[in-house]
């Protein structure tokens, strides 16, 4: 089967720069909106037969871009496509995961049964918020996770003498050991509590000691920044660190999530690329692409050959 790379337009440089490090075009695609706001996609090449990845990631207007989604997918599938892999550089709904509250909606499982109805194959993710969410699809679901890159760029560039790692909270725990491990150094984890829908949190404490020591915070997404921020000054103000810096592989920035964080006393940031920074102005920025990673897994995907040691730390 041929292998085909078709990028949504959710976030159009990511999707270039998979097929630079592949060595492959772009398949060509029209999409557009009408005055009535309904969407038009179609795919302007042959594809009968043949392999394809469609690459569309989480950002404002969500509903837009998954839409945009179910419609490429179903136009594949009436153009005789051999294979349809959708690649979600960061899941739409991931956080909806888990029934917490009465009467709500498993979001992420819906997603996962659309993209089914919708004539999907299989699926590519990077660093879902709770890995269980895999078990969500009817159809495999690899899972690639971005820590291997993260941790070769902050060993390259960052001087991490006197640093600590930081867990957000007891979730990200599991998360945080792989950093641990790569980077050898010690670890915290803050205790706290979100009680409602409002994205506010209550901090309990710190479990773990960094006293004078330089804290880098590491989570897996951030929207509105509050939380980030609050373990920040929480840090700084009672626990006794010297300074905090945070690591985050989803950049969901909401509007006014910039100028919090750039008030806040976080001084360096440091993300992947699954989510478009272009039109965000975070100070002391550094991105970690993880787009090659992307490339090499699809094209393992493309030949059936394993994809597990791209997980490995070096």
């Amino acid at each position: 089967m041929t292998l085909r790379i078709i990028g949504g337009t959710s976030h159009k440089k990511f999707t270039q720069k998979v097929c630079e490090h592949l060595g492959v075009e772009e398949t060509k695609t029209t999409i557009r909106t009408f005055s009535n706001d309904n969407q038009f996609v179609s795919i302007d090449e042959p594809i009968r037969g043949d392999d394809v990845f469609i690459i569309q990631t989480q950002v404002p207007p969500v509903d837009k871009y998954l839409m945009e989604l179910f419609m490429l997918i179903r136009a594949l599938r009436s153009a005789s496509a051999g294979k349809i892999t959708v690649v979600f550089p960061y899941m739409p709904y991931v956080r909806s995961d888990k029934k917490d509250q009465a009467r709500i909606s498993l979001t992420a499982r819906l997603i996962a049964d659309l993209l089914e109805s919708a004539g999907a194959d299989h699926a590519l993710i990077m660093d879902l918020h709770s890995p269980q969410v895999q078990g969500f699809f009817s159809f495999p679901c690899d899972h690639l996770i971005a820590a291997p890159e993260i941790i070769k760029y902050l060993k390259e560039n960052w001087d991490l003498e006197n640093y600590c790692l930081v867990a957000g909270d007891a979730g990200a725990a599991k998360m945080l050991k792989i950093y641990a491990d790569g980077l050898n150094l010690p670890v915290a984890i803050m205790d706290k509590r979100r009680d409602g829908n409002d994205e506010k949190v209550t901090i309990k404490g710190v479990i773990g000691d960094v006293q004078n020591k330089k804290v880098l915070i590491i989570d897996d997404e951030t929207q509105s920044g509050g939380t980030l921020i609050k373990d920040a000054e929480y840090l700084l103000q009672h626990a006794g660190a010297k300074s905090v810096d945070a690591c985050v592989v989803h950049p969901a920035l909401g509007p006014e999530a910039d100028e919090k964080l750039n008030n806040s006393p976080i001084e360096r940031f440091l993300t992947t690329d699954t989510i478009p920074t272009e039109n965000h102005n975070l100070k002391n920025h550094e991105i970690v692409s993880v787009t090659k990673k992307f490339a090499e897994c699809i094209d393992r995907i493309h030949n059936n050959k394993s994809i597990k040691s791209l997980n490995d730390l070096d």
